[in-house]
């Protein structure tokens, strides 16, 4: 299986939300396989523990992450993972949330 970086340049995507298969890295968690949501700002996948991670791309190299807990109701807040950017010569990954939190999203294809 041959795998494309995500790219994070959403402008010219179709605006709905697509859940596609793919290949995520967390710290953390190591490399699994995700189902990778994008829609015209950002994307989320399900981690191995069931939390939830969501990407908001903010600017053209900047992006805020988030995390919410398997076990959140309605009506909570995730937790804000803090501003991140495009690690350098890694397309596809980012870097530079609280704790060091990092992720890589591809997409296969």
């Amino acid at each position: 299986m041959r795998f494309l970086a995500t790219a994070l340049v959403w402008g010219a995507m179709v605006s709905g939300a697509m859940a596609e298969p793919g290949q995520c890295t967390v710290n953390g968690f190591g490399t699994f396989d995700c189902d990778l949501s994008r829609d015209g700002g950002g994307l989320t996948f399900p981690l191995p523990d069931g939390q939830v991670f969501a990407f908001a791309l903010i600017g053209d190299d900047q992006g805020l992450g988030y995390l919410t807990p398997a076990d959140e109701g309605p009506g909570s807040h995730p937790q804000e993972l803090g501003a991140m950017t495009p690690a350098p010569d890694a397309p596809g990954c980012w870097i530079g949330g609280k704790d060091g939190f990092a992720f890589c999203a591809l997409v296969a294809q």
